[in-house]
């Protein structure tokens, strides 16, 4: 892999094991989502939670983990426990996100957070199994970015409760949602049309696998990954309506895929030379005010 995106062929093979260990996790700890059809009351299984609704869910949890320790070994099960965590948080959100709770818009968030962290392990699995490890779910990506999500629960959480009016507009978090929609489809699509080159990690040897591929979302960024990632970001902030995250991740996403990016188009203009170049002068970056390494001819 020349970079984290810009090389690569599609290839989607069957699904391998730990690919359907995922998505089976996934699928049983998601559905939580149907324990208020049991129960009978679908509207107050989170946003208001009886005992009844406590002992449900904490069953639940304690039966999704029984099964996925019985149905899989110990490499697999640390595997399926995160998938499965991840489909519960997806399910909640769900459960949050059709209610009329003043939480709602806050479900929408945990959908897309936990759909977008599982389906970066799900389509890696799909794309680049030899690249595979419990990194790919990006749930341990980094100190600030745990510290960035940290802070935007807070500030909602804060500003739910001095100013709940301000998380209760439906217009601006259905934009947000839409820019997360977009993003991590973008992201996705990437992924997909750079195929088994696509790695996580930089990679700064060139393989004889390695080709420049300009097709697709490639032709019409030059980073569409990171486009997808700079959006989604930005509009999960946008959805739960926290104008201090909003700022604040809108800078510190800048910076970093500045640096990104003119870090992985130094490699490869290594790795490509001249076809690299000719690329770079048609295809845009994609993301705002950052046209990538200066070339001095």
């Amino acid at each position: 892999m020349a970079a984290t995106e810009t090389a690569g062929r599609w290839r989607c093979g069957r699904l391998g094991r730990e690919a359907r260990a995922s998505l089976a996790a996934f699928l049983l700890g998601a559905s939580v989502a149907a324990l208020p059809l049991a129960l009978g009351s679908p509207s107050a299984l989170l946003a208001a939670p009886g005992l009844r609704g406590r002992l449900a869910l904490a069953l639940h949890v304690a039966v999704v983990n029984a099964a996925l320790l019985l149905l899989y070994p110990r490499p697999l099960y640390k595997i399926a426990i995160r998938a499965g965590f991840l489909g519960f948080a997806f399910g909640c959100g769900l459960l949050l996100g059709a209610g009329r709770s003043a939480w709602r818009h806050f479900g929408w968030y945990i959908c897309s957070l936990s759909l977008f962290h599982y389906s970066e392990y799900l389509v890696t699995a799909i794309n680049n199994p030899r690249s595979l490890s419990l990194d790919s779910f990006l749930l341990n990506h980094s100190f600030e970015y745990n510290l960035a999500a940290l802070s935007s629960w807070v500030e909602f959480t804060l500003e739910k409760l001095l100013l709940p009016e301000m998380k209760q507009i439906t217009w601006l978090s259905t934009v947000g949602l839409l820019m997360v929609i977009f993003g991590d489809c973008l992201r996705k699509a990437a992924m997909l049309t750079a195929g088994s080159n696509f790695n996580h990690i930089v990679q700064n040897e060139k393989s004889d696998t390695h080709t420049l591929v300009t097709s697709g979302v490639y032709g019409w960024f030059r980073h569409p990954s990171y486009v997808g990632w700079f959006y989604w970001s930005i509009g999960t902030q946008v959805l739960l309506c926290n104008p201090i995250c909003m700022v604040g991740y809108t800078l510190a996403s800048w910076r970093f895929f500045r640096e990104r990016v003119e870090e992985e188009e130094i490699t490869l203009i290594h790795f490509f030379g001249e076809e690299y170049l000719e690329y770079k002068r048609k295809v845009p970056s994609g993301l705002p005010f950052i046209k990538g390494v200066k070339v001095e001819l």
